[in-house]
């Protein structure tokens, strides 16, 4: 069953353009990307026994998980339920969650919590030394836990990097941009391609030989032009797998989060990030007027679903015309010392949240959608796994419940590596490199990606934008080099590339999906319709056009190896 008839975009290469690589090293598994999914994908491997080889893009600590100011959820309080934990999860998804995957998220959650804290992580404990739990946005019971009251995610990224530092048989690549897939004679994932600085020949491209290849590569928040994701997340793993003819599912589905720290109008890239948790201990959403505007908008208010308050503030902005809104956390008892991290933003912004009122604004956050998983982590490529944010396992469906990430991470690294310990076959020789269209995006073009993305395919989005921005996009392809006479091959290039193939694919599903459901926010389609409860699956065909299919909710389609 195909997507409603909408504009497409042709022309994206199955390659980038790149030397043949020069220098190689080999490993039973390759993780691209080091975060909580793939350094907890590295120590279960290792468990098994595996060597394992960890590519990053810049350093170890680079990606997102460090910046996570929320915590993470799981059932620790006999109060609490994993049934409720479900409920919670799937009324946010409104609809598109898979329930096998999200009960398996919230059964084996507390377990995956429990061996991070044996790993080293250390969490927010009371003085008798209980866990301190809390509540964020869409939760019906505190399950919270946090480290450093707003530093979660700096805590388990050390804890993880630590542990996978001392271990011997994991090879860390830092400074190392992935590139493409590498297969065997019968098309299962035999490596990767890479480009490391000051490694190998003059241009760093290398490769790392393996026997099965985990994306754990983050989001792909830089496709807009402010975000909350760090410079890495450029979508590097989503455009890798649909370039090897991996499927894509719910890529519409982007969480804005609804309070980043407003800088003003010409600043972008990274945005601070103002986290729920600030609301979850009291600070209240106003308009320019001093009026709590989420009273009465949902009975949860300032904690409503993300989706909720993301959209509830762009109402409020389009309709005072202003860019921000503010929240007040004058309130908040000891705001200063319970959210340090938080507090040392504002202020190093000239704002003092102990006194004033915080500027916010939404920012592209969360990809709820990725390259579409089962349930221990396989892609639709054979030796491909994905895990975190590049991955869409069926847990988040419209709309990720706040603080499900980072356990999302814990909970499907695990199954990765058993799959791993009992399925990983003999390594296979790497099939010579066939012909195959490539492309390269001039690196000046990456400015009208983002542009076309953050006025098109935002929080608020039209039929008529989203064509335009189809139609943008589509023309950039269109005018691809190939890196020989022109932009030469070379990270910005790649980068740009990456980011124009993923907004192709998101803007193309946004614009086949003609409702308004979670995070996608139709104005043309306003109403949540019952014949839309599908998932839109996105391919790239081998002549580089991008094809969307709609699949019914608990309809698989990665079949076994």
């Amino acid at each position: 069953m195909t997507a409603a008839a909408t504009d497409t975009v042709t022309g994206l290469p199955l390659r980038l353009p790149a030397p043949a690589p020069g220098w190689e090293l080999a490993a039973d598994v390759c993780v691209v990307g080091s975060g909580v999914a793939g350094l907890c994908v590295a120590l279960h491997a290792r468990a098994a026994g595996l060597s394992v080889a960890v590519v990053t893009k810049v350093r170890v600590d680079a990606g997102s998980t460090r910046w996570a100011q929320g915590g993470i959820a799981a059932v620790l309080d006999p109060a609490d339920s994993p049934e409720a934990h479900a409920r919670d999860t799937e009324v946010a998804g409104v609809g598109l969650c898979e329930p096998e995957a999200v009960s398996v998220l919230v059964s084996e959650g507390p377990d995956r919590l429990r061996q991070l804290m044996d790993w080293g992580a250390a969490f927010d404990r009371d003085p008798s030394g209980r866990l301190l739990l809390t509540r964020e946005g869409g939760h019906s019971a505190d399950r919270i836990v946090h480290a450093g009251g707003d530093a979660t995610g700096s805590e388990v990224q050390r804890a993880l990097q630590d542990a996978v530092r001392a271990d011997p048989g994991v090879t860390l690549v830092e400074h190392a941009m992935v590139l493409d897939l590498l297969t065997d004679a019968d098309g299962r994932a035999a490596g990767v391609t890479l480009h490391v600085l000051g490694e190998g020949s003059a241009d760093g491209v290398g490769a790392v030989r393996a026997r099965a290849v985990v994306l754990a590569t983050g989001g792909m928040g830089q496709v807009y032009a402010a975000t909350t994701n760090p410079a890495v997340s450029t979508g590097d793993g989503v455009a890798l797998g649909l370039r090897a003819g991996a499927v894509a599912t719910d890529l519409e589905f982007v969480q804005f989060h609804p309070t980043s720290l407003y800088l003003g109008p010409d600043v972008r890239g990274q945005q601070p990030l103002v986290s729920e948790a600030l609301r979850g201990e009291g600070a209240v959403l106003r308009d320019g007027a001093g009026e709590r505007f989420m009273l009465g908008v949902h009975p949860l208010a300032e904690l409503a679903p993300r989706d909720v308050v993301a959209k509830a503030i762009t109402r409020v902005q389009l309709r005072d015309g202003v860019d921000h809104v503010q929240l007040d956390a004058r309130a908040v008892p000891d705001v200063a010392r319970r959210f340090p991290t938080i507090t040392a933003r504002c202020r190093a912004a000239g704002i003092d949240p102990v006194t004033q009122l915080i500027p916010v604004t939404p920012a592209a956050h969360y990809a709820s959608g990725g390259l579409v998983t089962d349930l221990a982590g396989r892609t639709t490529v054979p030796g491909l796994y994905a895990c975190g944010e590049v991955a869409c396992t069926g847990v988040h469906g419209a709309n990720r419940l706040a603080s499900n990430s980072l356990l999302e991470g814990l909970v499907f690294a695990a199954r990765i590596g058993a799959e791993l310990a009992e399925r990983l076959p003999p390594a296979q020789p790497v099939r010579a490199r066939e012909a195959a269209p490539s492309g390269l995006l001039d690196a000046a073009g990456r400015r009208r990606v983002t542009d076309t993305m953050s006025a098109r395919v935002g929080a608020l989005r039209s039929g008529g934008g989203l064509a335009e921005a189809t139609r943008t996009l589509a023309a950039l392809a269109a005018g691809l080099g190939d890196g020989v006479g022109g932009t030469s091959p070379g990270v910005a290039g790649w980068e740009a590339t990456d980011l124009l193939t993923v907004a192709s694919a998101l803007a193309l599903a946004a614009a086949a999906r003609e409702e308004t459901r979670g995070c996608h926010w139709r104005e043309d389609h306003p109403e949540t319709e019952e014949a839309w409860r599908v998932h839109l699956d996105v391919r790239l065909d081998e002549d580089g056009q991008l094809r969307v299919d709609r699949r019914p909710v608990g309809t698989p389609v990665v079949q076994p190896w």
